[in-house]
Order: structure tokens, then C-alpha cells, then sequence
């Protein structure tokens, strides 16, 4: 150990003198600047009481330089644009859906003022969803609408506003439990209702719900499979019927569809995933969905059907606590508007171009990009494979997409799509069979170029 270079460490306020940071003072404040200066001088210091020398800050130049660098990283947006080339097109990790090019730009239109609570006629104070809800009324038949901050705080307000000490019964093999530990049994003990489990885990009848109807029941309850299916000998009890047997009784039919489907799924290949009109055409009382997945727009719970029921919802008071801004419903207008036009929808919604391009396109696009990225990579092997994409975000589980990729197989294909990920514009891929692979289903054809400077950067260091 060098005493003689410790005691050559300069001090904070030596450093503080110099011309060089007080100009970093001006831009980051005295706080930052002087935590950081005093983390890197100690820092410098511990590695030379172990004997190393050798790329350790020494001098007030090199302190300074390596204090900038930490305060521009420190500065940076910790929410930053990335690529999904991980063939999952909602992906909760990068936000689920991708917003259209409309709803980015309603966000950025409504961020100043806007008449979000008010007639602009006379002046009046109005629900937020004015915003929304005759296009949303339009679109499935609903009479009225809610919008909540997502679709677990949209099930929650439902149960707290309709059944608060009441039976609620719903079948044993929907007792879902999403990411993140959201259990269904759990929200109905905070909403204050009594869980009513009818049936099997593999069959539930409609006689099921008709015997366990007490004096005591609010409503019945119909939950969406989102992350898994039940197959085999299997029955389920559908929402029309189940809401001819509330009808009858008295009761409501709640049915939380959780994705939220605005159109027939079936002409992309998926199997049919029942409509938010189709449920309220089949008697729902009350319809419950995200509009970050199949409805592809900002996060949000929906709350639809009966005006009399919503009605009910809005006066209660977790609903103040869950309603959501002006960014959330201008991007939601945007994006339902989109729906009033199926034919143009695959053009301009990101959710439906990525569903709708075929097989062949995909091979094309990862035939073009591969020589492009050999020639960044030179000695690892790139090659173009088939591959399959699936929806996520909880919605259509155990269904693919036929896609095809580029596959990288690197040396280490961990660090490598590590690489990736911590670009200057992050690159996320799928990691699967000891290699790297670029899904081409949710890489679109516009970010191909930025992925070839992605991997020419990470190649360079």
C-alpha cells in the first residue's frame, strides 16, 4: 500500500473549488454532486488500501470525470424506450400492450389543460368517462361505463359496491391467481364479500350455482381462465346461462372477462375469445375489463353494462380512489376510436399488425436482417429458424403464433442478451435452448435497423 497516494487524495472541498464542478453544482445541485465526489474519493481510497492502483481515480481531473459520468447516469430516465423481440406480444414486463401512434399522441395533446370533468357548453361539472363512454357504448351495447386504474382494482370496486357482506358464488375452477399473487379469494375477503365455491375444479354445473343461491347471495360471479386452461372432462357453465339463473332469483351476473376482446380473435388463428359485447348481449349485468391487453391501449379496468348497477359502483367511495388521469383516458379514446374501423384496424393498431402478419412475411424479415447482423457478429452464428410467438399478458394461455427468427449463438448467450438489454436502446430477447433469439413477430420491420446498431455497439466495447 501507497500511504503517500492516500494522502494525495484530494478533499470534497478541493474539489468543490475547481471551475469543473461548479459548473456540475449549476446543472445537478450541491446534494449529488458532493455525495457523489466523497462515494468515488472513498471508493479510490479503499481499493488502494488493498494494493490496487492500477484504473483507480487518483488525481482531482480524474475524480471529476468520473463524477460527470455518474451523475449523467444517475440522470437518466430510469423508464427508457425498448425493442420487444421476445415474440410475446403483450409482455408485462415492457408495459403490455403498445400504444398506438394515436393514443401517443392524444397523451401528449391532453397534458397541458383539458376538459376532463367539464362541459365546455355551459361550463358543468361532468364524470370523467364523458370522455369515453358513448364511444364505448357504441362499440359493445354497454348503457354505461367506469374506468378504474386496472382491471384487479375494477373487480375489487365491483364486489366492495354489490356485495359488501354478501354471498357471492362462484365456480372452484375459476378461482384464479394471476401475477404478482393476485388471488381471487384474496379480493373477495377485501372486498368484504362471502366466497361461495360451487362445483369441481374440472366441472361446475348450472345446478351448482341454483342450489347454493341463499338469502344471503349478492350475485353471481363468472371469472376468466387468463393464465391457464382446463382440459379434458371439463364443463363450464357460460354466461348466458348463468345469468338467466341470477335473473331469475333476483341476483346479478357479474362476468370478468379480464381481456377484454373488442373483436373475433378467430381471424388471426386463435380460437374464439368471447367479446365484451357478446357477454352483455348474453345478459351480464355488469362486464369487468383491462384495457392493456386485448383492447391494446393504456392500463386500465373497465366497468360496464347496466347503468342502474353502475351507478351503484360510482357512488361508492373506492372509486375516487381508483379512478385515473387524463393521460389514461385520452389514450383510451384514442385507441377505442381505432375499433370503429376493423378494416384499417391491422394498420394502425400495433397489437393487430403484430397478429395479423402472416408466416411469410416474418421469414422474409428475418432472411433480410440476418446477413446484416452476420456481418456485425462475424463469428457467431446467426441463422433464421422457425419459431413461436405467443400473445401473453395473460390472455389465450397454451395458444402460439407461427413466427420465425433470427437465432444468435453466442458464447455466453446470458451475457449476451444482457448485452442487449442494458444498450443505449434496449434489445429484449428471448434466451431459450443455450442461445439468443429475435422473435420477428413483435420486432417490427421499422426498429430492424436500430437492432443492427444495437449490435454493432455492444460488439465495439
Amino acid at each position: 500500500m501507497n500511504k503517500e497516494t492516500i494522502r494525495r487524495l484530494p478533499s470534497v472541498s478541493r474539489m468543490l473549488e475547481m471551475g469543473e464542478a461548479k459548473q456540475l453544482l449549476e446543472c445537478y445541485g450541491h446534494g449529488e454532486v458532493v455525495a457523489l465526489i466523497q462515494t468515488i474519493i472513498d471508493g479510490s481510497r479503499s481499493q488502494l488500501l488493498t494494493g490496487k492502483e492500477e484504473g483507480v481515480a487518483l488525481t482531482p481531473e480524474d475524480i471529476l470525470k468520473e463524477v460527470e459520468e455518474g451523475l449523467k447516469r444517475q440522470d437518466e430516465p430510469r423508464l427508457k424506450p425498448a425493442i420487444n423481440a421476445t415474440g410475446i406480444l403483450l409482455h408485462t414486463g415492457l408495459g403490455r400492450a403498445m400504444m398506438p401512434e394515436k393514443a401517443r399522441q392524444a397523451v401528449a395533446s391532453v397534458a397541458g389543460c383539458c376538459n376532463l370533468q367539464m362541459d365546455l357548453s355551459d361550463g358543468a361539472r361532468l364524470h370523467r368517462e364523458h370522455v369515453i363512454k358513448d364511444l364505448i357504448c357504441s362499440l359493445t351495447g354497454a348503457e354505461d361505463v367506469l374506468l378504474v386504474n386496472n382491471n384487479a382494482g375494477a373487480t375489487m370496486l365491483a364486489l366492495r359496491a354489490l356485495a359488501t357482506g354478501k354471498e357471492v358464488i362462484v365456480s372452484r375452477g375459476e378461482l384464479i391467481e394471476i401475477g404478482g399473487a393476485f388471488r381471487l379469494p384474496d379480493i373477495m375477503t377485501e372486498s368484504r364479500c362471502l366466497m361461495r365455491e360451487v362445483g369441481t375444479t374440472n366441472k361446475t354445473h348450472l345446478r351448482d350455482y341454483e342450489r347454493a343461491v341463499t338469502p344471503e347471495t349478492a350475485l353471481l360471479l363468472k371469472v376468466h381462465k387468463s393464465n391457464y386452461d382446463i382440459v379434458g372432462f371439463t364443463h363450464e357453465v357460460k354466461i348466458d346461462e348463468l345469468a338467466e339463473c341470477a335473473h331469475a332469483r333476483g341476483l346479478l351476473a357479474l362476468d370478468d372477462l379480464g381481456c377484454g376482446a373488442m373483436i373475433g380473435l378467430e381471424q388471426f388463428g386463435l380460437t374464439h375469445e368471447m367479446t365484451i359485447a357478446e357477454s352483455l348481449a348474453a345478459g351480464a349485468d355488469i362486464v369487468l375489463s383491462s384495457t392493456d391487453k386485448l383492447i391494446g391501449g393504456p392500463q386500465g379496468g373497465l366497468i360496464l353494462g347496466k347503468a342502474s348497477v353502475i351507478d351503484r359502483i360510482r357512488k361508492h367511495p373506492l372509486y375516487r380512489a381508483l379512478r385515473v388521469c387524463k393521460l389514461t383516458l385520452a389514450a383510451l379514446e384514442a385507441t377505442l376510436r381505432l375499433f370503429k374501423n376493423p378494416a384499417k384496424l391491422i394498420q394502425e393498431h400495433p397489437l393487430y399488425f403484430m397478429l395479423a402478419r402472416s408466416p411469410e412475411e416474418l421469414r422474409q424479415q428475418a432472411e433480410a436482417l440476418a446477413p446484416r447482423l452476420r456481418t456485425v457478429m462475424r463469428v457467431v452464428g446467426v441463422t433464421v429458424v422457425p419459431h413461436e410467438a405467443f400473445l401473453g399478458g395473460g390472455s389465450l394461455p397454451g395458444q402460439t403464433l407461427p413466427s420465425y427468427a433470427v437465432r444468435i449463438d453466442a458464447e455466453d448467450a446470458a451475457a449476451f442478451a444482457r448485452s442487449l438489454r442494458e444498450a443505449k436502446v434496449p434489445v429484449v430477447s428471448r434466451l431459450h435452448d443455450g442461445a439468443v433469439y429475435l422473435d420477428m413477430r413483435t420486432l417490427f420491420p421499422s426498429e430492424c435497423d436500430q437492432v443492427v446498431i444495437t449490435f454493432d455497439e455492444i460488439t465495439k466495447e
